[in-house]
C-alpha cells in the first residue's frame, strides 16, 4: 500500500470504521429495528450488539462534523435510533438485552440484560442529544431516565451485578476495576433513579505493573478495552478521585505495560512485537475471545486471567491513542504497511495472528473495536466527543458526585 502519513491513515482508519455503522445498520424507516447496528460483520446479520448502537450514535456524531454524511442524514438516522429504542428495543426497567434481532428489537437468543451494554447505549445516546439538540435531545434525556439503577445494584456490596436474566435473576458482581466507570457516573447523576455514589468506591482496587511500568490498578484479564471504553465519553484528564487517584494516567501505566509484554513475548509469539501489541477482546484463530490481555491479571499476583496465543488486534493499540499517541500510532502505521491482509471494507479487520498454520487474518469485524477506534482516534484529534459529551449536565453531575476534581497546576 502506498505510504500514507500519520494524519492520512488516521483519516482513512476513521472514515471506514464509520461506514460500519453506517452501512451495517438497519436503514429501513419502516422497521421496528430501524437504526439498530450490527455485532459484527460480515457473521451473522441478524444480532445488533446495544454496545454497537452506543458507538454508533456517536459515530454519526463524527461523520457529521466530519461531512462524511449530512447533518441532516445523520440527525435522521440518530432520531429513528433513539425512536426504536424508546418504543421498540426490548428491556428491563430500562435496561437493554446485550444482543437484540435486527428487524424486531426483541432479544436476540438467550442473550443477558446488560448493565455495562446499557451504558454505552446511553453514552451514546446523550452524545447525540448534544451534537443534534432538539427533539433527539429530549429523547436522550427519556432513554438515561428510564434506566432503574437502583434494580441492578446488590444492596449487600454496594456493587453492581454482573448479569440478569428472566430465567436465572441477577448474578455476579462489579467488584473489580474494569471498563464500568460510566456505570456509576450515569447511575449516581441519573435525575431519576440515582444510586449512592459511593458505589464508585466500593469495588475491589488490585495493584501491580508489569516490567518497569510505575504500579498501577488493573482489572481481572488485563485486557485492554477495560482501560479505555469510559474514557471514550467521559474525559478524566487532570482530574483525580476523592483518593487522589489519576485514572487517566492509570490507562496510560496499563497501555505501556501492554506494549512492553508485546516486546518482551515477542521470541514466543512471531505476532508480538514493538509495532504489535495491545491485546484487547476479539476474535481469534478460534473464536472470539474476552480474556486476550496482559499481565497484570487475576488475583493479586497470580497473572493467570489473561489468555496470549499470538492473536492481536488493532483496536488495542488504536484505542489507546489519547494515552499513548506516539506507539499508537506506529503500531497503525506497521499494521497498514505491513499486514497488508488486515485491511478491508472497512479498516482495519478485527485481528490476526501469525503464530498459527497458515496465517491467521479475521474474517470479521466487530462494533465494538471499531467504536474504540473510531471514537479515541477523533478524541486525540479533536477533543470531539469529549467536547459534546461532556456539555451534558448530568455527565458533568456525575464526575461531581463521585469525587472527581480538577489536578491542580
Amino acid at each position: 500500500m502506498a505510504p500514507l502519513s500519520n494524519d492520512e491513515l488516521m483519516e482513512l482508519e476513521s472514515k471506514h470504521s464509520f461506514l460500519f455503522f453506517w452501512r451495517e445498520a438497519n436503514s429501513n424507516p419502516e422497521s421496528q429495528g430501524f437504526g439498530l447496528i450490527r455485532d459484527r460483520a460480515p457473521g451473522d446479520p441478524e444480532m445488533c450488539s446495544v454496545a454497537s448502537v452506543g458507538y454508533g450514535l456517536t459515530a454519526l456524531v463524527i461523520g457529521a462534523e466530519r461531512q462524511w454524511v449530512s447533518t441532516d442524514e445523520a440527525s435522521q438516522r440518530a432520531e429513528g435510533t433513539l425512536d426504536t429504542l424508546l418504543l421498540y428495543a426490548e428491556e428491563v426497567n430500562g435496561f437493554f438485552y446485550h444482543f437484540l434481532s435486527m428487524n424486531t428489537g426483541k432479544r436476540y437468543g438467550n442473550s443477558e440484560v446488560s448493565v455495562i451494554d446499557t451504558a454505552i447505549a446511553v453514552c451514546g445516546a446523550i452524545t447525540a442529544g448534544e451534537y443534534f439538540g432538539g427533539k433527539l435531545k429530549e429523547k436522550a434525556q427519556q432513554l438515561y431516565e428510564r434506566v432503574d439503577w437502583e434494580w441492578y445494584r446488590n444492596p449487600e456490596t454496594n456493587q453492581f451485578y454482573m448479569g440478569y436474566t428472566p430465567e436465572r435473576g441477577h448474578w455476579g458482581a462489579w467488584d473489580m476495576y474494569a471498563e464500568q466507570f460510566m456505570m456509576y457516573f450515569l447511575a449516581a447523576a441519573s435525575p431519576s433513579h440515582p444510586v449512592d455514589p459511593e458505589m464508585f468506591y466500593d469495588f475491589h482496587r488490585q495493584v501491580s505493573t508489569y516490567g518497569d511500568v510505575p504500579l498501577f490498578i488493573y482489572t481481572w484479564t488485563g485486557s485492554l478495552f477495560t482501560y479505555q471504553f469510559s474514557h471514550a465519553w467521559f474525559d478524566l484528564q487532570n482530574k483525580t478521585d476523592r483518593d487522589g487517584l489519576d485514572w487517566w494516567e492509570n490507562s496510560v501505566k496499563a497501555t505501556l505495560a501492554h506494549r512492553q509484554y508485546g516486546m518482551d513475548e515477542s521470541a514466543s509469539f512471531r505476532t508480538f512485537g514493538p509495532n504489535s501489541w495491545g491485546l484487547t477482546a476479539c476474535d481469534g484463530p478460534y473464536g472470539y475471545r474476552g480474556n486476550y490481555g496482559a499481565p497484570p491479571s487475576g488475583r493479586s499476583g497470580a497473572n493467570d486471567q489473561h489468555h496470549p496465543d499470538g492473536t492481536v488486534p488493532p483496536a488495542g493499540a488504536i484505542g489507546s491513542i489519547p494515552f499513548t499517541p506516539k506507539e499508537s500510532l506506529e503500531a497503525m502505521q506497521h499494521y497498514y504497511n505491513q499486514v497488508p491482509e488486515l485491511w478491508g471494507e472497512y479498516g482495519f479487520r478485527d485481528a490476526y495472528n501469525l503464530d498459527v498454520s497458515p496465517a491467521w487474518y479475521g474474517r470479521d469485524v466487530i462494533g465494538i473495536d471499531k467504536g474504540i477506534s473510531l471514537l479515541m482516534i477523533e478524541n486525540y484529534r479533536t477533543g470531539l466527543v469529549w467536547k459534546w459529551f461532556m456539555k451534558n449536565k448530568f455527565a458533568k453531575k456525575g464526575l461531581e458526585l463521585t469525587g472527581f476534581t480538577e489536578k491542580p497546576l
